[in-house]
């Protein structure tokens, strides 16, 4: 298969930043999985949906709010109605759900090209995110696995908790530059590594 290259590739520094006093606050990195999937259900389809995600990903998604499991190598989480975004560490994820979603009960968009998949993880993960989204990111409001839609001024960002101090982040290819140079400027103050 062709190599994706970055589109964070330019500004992506290896290294620690920011404030150094406490060390590093927050990890951050690009996770670059091989397969990025939307699955969008017709109304009243959403079973028959949700029924060939779990089937092809082996995991067991609700039609839930938000609802999302994750696994080594696979999450998944409904961010709309009748809506889901698939995550695989694997190429080929969105042939596998084209074969199982036929026309009459919805589509698959593949948008693993389409997408850069950020990961922030540490102690200070939920304020950094506060300071660009409007979104309470306490572990009570935001369990684990639980994903959500939201944005921030153009930045429509699909988040999904994967971890008590981590977040995995999905934003438009086109944006994911001057995204990241956002969220590492917003890292400063607590001090941050590129892994």
């Amino acid at each position: 298969m062709v190599e994706i290259v970055s589109a964070l590739e330019p500004v992506y520094r290896r290294g620690a930043h920011g404030n150094r006093d406490g060390g590093s606050a927050i990890t951050l990195w690009e996770t670059q999985p091989g397969s990025i999937v939307q699955v969008t259900s017709w109304p009243g389809k959403e079973g028959a949906a949700l029924a060939a995600i779990n089937a092809a990903a082996s995991l067991d998604v609700t039609a839930d709010a938000g609802a999302g499991v994750f696994s080594d190598t696979r999450s998944a989480f409904g961010f709309a109605p009748g809506r889901w975004l698939m995550v695989d560490q694997a190429e080929g994820m969105g042939d596998t759900l084209r074969d199982r979603i036929d026309t009459q009960t919805g589509t698959v968009t593949d948008l693993s090209h389409g997408r850069t998949a950020i990961a922030i993880e540490g102690e200070r993960a939920e304020w950094v995110l506060s300071k660009l989204f409007a979104l309470d990111f306490s572990l009570a409001a935001f369990p684990v696995s639980v994903g959500k839609s939201t944005a921030h001024h153009e930045f429509f960002t699909l988040i999904q908790r994967t971890a008590t101090d981590r977040f995995d982040l999905y934003v438009y290819r086109s944006f994911a530059r001057s995204f990241w140079q956002l969220l590492c400027t917003s890292a400063e103050e607590v001090g941050y590594t590129v892994d």
